[in-house]
């Protein structure tokens, strides 16, 4: 990469993107752009025959039966979701990551670590009634002293957490949801059209929403 730089080429080994950049060096908001997110296939969707009707607005086009993603949309709902992040962090609230596949538990753990005590994870089956019957499950004392109920849920798969989803909605606590092609997009708040079946894109995205409330947190 570096030899092009004689023909007045920009591009580095140090700001090229990489694959392992996504879990490890995700971008800041400011800074991501839409060939990272090519790079990382969040453009590709489901079968257009399994495409959501809601899906409509943020849906590119069709390729070889595949729905592709419109990342101009996406773009800004990343950032979006980044400020809602940045905005809770900066208050001293608390963010929970949530992806409930073993592929995803490094992204999660990764994105809480970043954000230290303002944030956990959960990679495992989300248990239910872990918002709407708390005391029940951990006690009275550990929910008084312990602060259960976040102040954002962030989801990398949500159509595998809709009972998280609907506990949160009960609870009045903001979501924010990666939503691809065969997902309602109004089953979260804040959602993010993005491809939720490429692990690259889901780290890419946990990551630099992470990035963003350890900004808010400084």
């Amino acid at each position: 990469v570096d030899k092009f730089s004689a023909l007045g080429s920009s591009q580095k080994r140090e700001n090229t993107w990489q694959p392992f950049h996504s879990l490890h060096a995700p971008p800041k908001p400011s800074e991501l752009t839409l060939s990272a997110l090519v790079a990382a296939g969040a453009h590709f969707g489901h079968s257009k025959a399994l495409m959501n009707p809601h899906y409509a607005p943020f849906a590119y086009g069709t390729r070889a039966g595949v729905v592709l993603i419109d990342l101009d949309k996406t773009l800004p709902h990343i950032r979006r979701a980044a400020n809602v992040v940045r905005g809770v962090a900066a208050r001293g609230g608390t963010i929970v990551f949530i992806g409930t596949r073993p592929e995803l538990a490094p992204a999660v753990r990764k994105a809480a670590h970043r954000m230290s005590y303002n944030a956990y994870h959960i990679g495992e089956k989300w248990k239910p009634g872990t918002l709407t019957n708390k005391h029940s499950l951990f006690g009275f004392d550990v929910v008084r002293s312990t602060k259960i109920v976040p102040d954002l849920a962030v989801f990398l798969n949500p159509l595998h957490n809709m009972s998280a989803i609907r506990e949160c909605t009960l609870e009045h606590i903001p979501t924010i949801g990666v939503v691809d092609s065969n997902v309602d997009p109004r089953i979260v708040m804040y959602p993010i059209p993005a491809n939720d079946d490429s692990i690259r894109t889901l780290e890419l995205i946990a990551g630099l929403l992470s990035i963003a409330g350890r900004d808010g947190i400084e």
